[in-house]
């Protein structure tokens, strides 16, 4: 699986109840309504959908700009 930093943002949009332009880069996800269940749901989706990554990533972090720092460093080295 392939997953582009705006496939996250609609993602965390859809759990949170926001409009994906309304999630920034920078914003503290779990301000954002992301809680550890909703956290756990959105990484269990991609996973299900062929994301290969440690969970640690998404709990250690808390913005979309670290996640995808992440996710594209590893997408890159396949």
């Amino acid at each position: 699986m392939t997953l582009t930093l705006e496939a996250m943002r609609a993602d965390i949009a859809r759990l949170t109840d926001l409009e994906p332009q309304e999630i920034g880069n920078d914003d503290h996800l779990p301000d954002l309504g992301l809680d550890s269940l909703r956290l756990m749901q959105l990484v269990t989706a991609w996973e299900q959908a062929g994301l290969k990554i440690d969970f640690s990533v998404f709990a250690e972090s808390a913005t979309l700009g670290e996640w995808w720092a992440e996710i594209s460093r590893q997408q890159a080295a396949r």
